[in-house]
Order: C-alpha cells, then sequence, then structure tokens
C-alpha cells in the first residue's frame, strides 16, 4: 500500500462498516411495520435456505401490518413455518396467496432492550472503525520506517486518518440516535 491509497482506502472500510451497521438497525423493530424487519429471514424451499426477498414480495399496506406475496403460492407454507421458528416472535396469517403479519405494539420493557441493543451495535461499529484506525495507523507507521514517506507526510496521514475516524463516529452516533428515538417513540 502506498500514501496515496491509504486514506481512499480507509474511508472504504470505514462506509462498508457503517453500511452493515444501516443493515442492523434497519432488522430493529419500532413501533411501526418495517420490510427490514423479515429481511434476514431464510426460507427453506427447493433444497436449500433461500433470503425471503428472492421468493416475495414484502410490503406495509399498514402501519403495523406486514404483507408478504410469494412469487409462487406453493411456498406459502414454507414461508410461514420459517417466519413461527425465527427469533421475531410474529405471528403470520395466511389465506393462501399472501401471508399478513400484523405488528404488536412494544411494551416499555421490550422498547428499552431495543435501545440497548442499538446502543450495543453502535458501539461494536464505532470498535471495527477504531480497528480500522489502528491498521492504517501502522500501514503511515511502517511507510514511514520503510523510508516511502517523510515524518510530516506521515504525521499528515495519521491526522487524515483521525479526522475520518471522527466524521464516522458521528455518523454512527447520528444513527443510533436517530434509530432510538424511532423505537421510542408510540
Amino acid at each position: 500500500m502506498n500514501a496515496q491509497s491509504l486514506i481512499p482506502d480507509l474511508k472504504d472500510r470505514m462506509e462498508k462498516a457503517v453500511d452493515v451497521l444501516k443493515r442492523n438497525l434497519g432488522g430493529i423493530r419500532t413501533g411501526r411495520a418495517n420490510p427490514g424487519l423479515v429481511d434476514s429471514l431464510r426460507v427453506d424451499v427447493y433444497g436449500s435456505p433461500t433470503p425471503i426477498k428472492q421468493i416475495a414480495t414484502v410490503g406495509v399496506p399498514e402501519p403495523t401490518q406486514i404483507l408478504i406475496k410469494p412469487f409462487d403460492p406453493s411456498v406459502i407454507k414454507d414461508i410461514e413455518k420459517a417466519i413461527v421458528s425465527s427469533d421475531l416472535g410474529f405471528a403470520p396469517q395466511s389465506d393462501g396467496r399472501v401471508i399478513r403479519i400484523n405488528i404488536p405494539a412494544l411494551s416499555t420493557d421490550v422498547r428499552k432492550k431495543m435501545v440497548a441493543r442499538i446502543k450495543e451495535l453502535a458501539e461494536e461499529t464505532k470498535v471495527s472503525l477504531r480497528n480500522i484506525r489502528r491498521d492504517s495507523n501502522k500501514v503511515a507507521d511502517q511507510l514511514e520506517k520503510d523510508k516511502l514517506v517523510s515524518e510530516d507526510i506521515k504525521t499528515d496521514l495519521k491526522n487524515g486518518v483521525q479526522e475520518l475516524l471522527k466524521k464516522f463516529e458521528d455518523q454512527v452516533a447520528d444513527l443510533a440516535k436517530q434509530r432510538e428515538k424511532d423505537v421510542m417513540e408510540d
């Protein structure tokens, strides 16, 4: 790795860490229905676990309901079974063509647990970002040791790494704060 590719590589890795957080936060329940609640669901069809998005459309016709319409109606029982056996705690209702999932209101205790989970996910992401910073700083140190950059350039690189870390940590905090707010709303 060279000095010119250090910062763009760092930024790319940090963006990926934040994208993982966004996906994880999307799967956390709020009081409203959200297709992201069933995104992680895998259904055993055609001999292999398949993501639900590949075998059905998932929509939200009402704020408290998720509607799943399989492309192939013969897999509706498999989808129901996957929902029931998941740890989502939903009771699917089927009419033979579509599956409706009514989203119950969240209790205060459940909301507090969700907020704790959000904080946990945010902290895991921040740790990941700091590990990326550490790796980048090691590369900058090695570049100086190998006499590929001067000490001033190494210092500039480390300052750029720190600025990026701060930017992404702020982004993580904002995402977590917004999701906490969504969870605590009625």
